[in-house]
């Protein structure tokens, strides 16, 4: 973190460094993004492009998986769309700290702003809450992470061309690892493990749905769990500080 002469370089490149275990973390699921493109019969520029233009890992993985099953369009972006909800509650942490900045750099922000940078920024914002210059610190974080993101999904691109057996080699399971290796850490949390557990059953309940619908309702009754457990948490632990000062 910026400890010298407050300067907007110093902020952006403490962003950057703050960002790099981020950045090794998420390597991996970058190439294999890449190399799954060619599973969902994509070209490699429709790849790219979709990291340069959506850059939003879970919702790259849902959405290359259900283009492989011949999935409807509308359900794609319902799903997406449904994913992504969670950074406007990203957004609305943030927005006490960049309201004061021209549309065209909080615009800007929102679009940089992954799972990733806000824990960054987030905890930076916590211990600096009054830094004028936080926002240079977001954008190193946030541009550091595009970046690496569109780097590995080309490496992975690259991989995949020069072996297109791996088509064959049921790759596509690696979609359902990764997804393991992301969300099995986050079961600690009673919030987390509600909204997989309602999100699970809904899918598995509703499988033979058409069009893909079953997830797109599991997506949706997961994300309103987690939301409603986590604010019923917040409202038992304020309850239980303020019983707390009053004994």
């Amino acid at each position: 973190m910026p400890t010298a002469t407050p300067t907007r370089l110093n902020h952006f490149t403490a962003g950057v460094r703050d960002t790099v275990p981020m950045l090794i973390g998420a390597a991996p699921f970058g190439m294999i993004f890449g190399t799954l493109v060619a599973t969902a019969q994509m070209q490699a520029w429709q790849g790219q492009l979709m990291s340069l233009a959506v850059f939003a890992g879970s919702s790259q993985f849902i959405a290359t998986g259900l283009i492989a099953s011949h999935t409807g369009m509308l359900v794609i972006w319902l799903a997406t769309f449904i994913v992504n909800l969670r950074h406007m509650l990203y957004a609305a942490a943030l927005m006490p700290h960049v309201r004061h900045l021209p549309r065209r750099w909080r615009w800007g922000l929102g679009f940089l702003l992954t799972d990733e940078t806000f824990a960054v920024v987030d905890r930076y914002y916590r211990q600096h809450p009054q830094d004028a210059l936080g926002h240079w610190y977001f954008l190193g974080s946030g541009l550091s992470m595009y970046v690496n993101w569109q780097t590995w999904t080309l490496i992975g691109l690259m991989f995949g061309a020069i072996f297109p057996q791996l088509q064959t080699l049921g790759l596509d399971f690696a979609m359902v690892a990764t997804f393991i290796a992301i969300v099995v850490p986050q079961l600690f949390k009673r919030p987390h493990l509600l909204a997989a557990i309602v999100a699970g059953s809904t899918a598995y309940a509703l499988q033979h749905l058409p069009y893909k619908l079953g997830l797109l309702v599991a997506i949706a009754c997961g994300v309103a769990t987690g939301m409603l457990v986590s604010r019923f948490t917040r409202q038992d632990n304020k309850q239980e500080q303020i019983t707390a000062e009053q004994a």
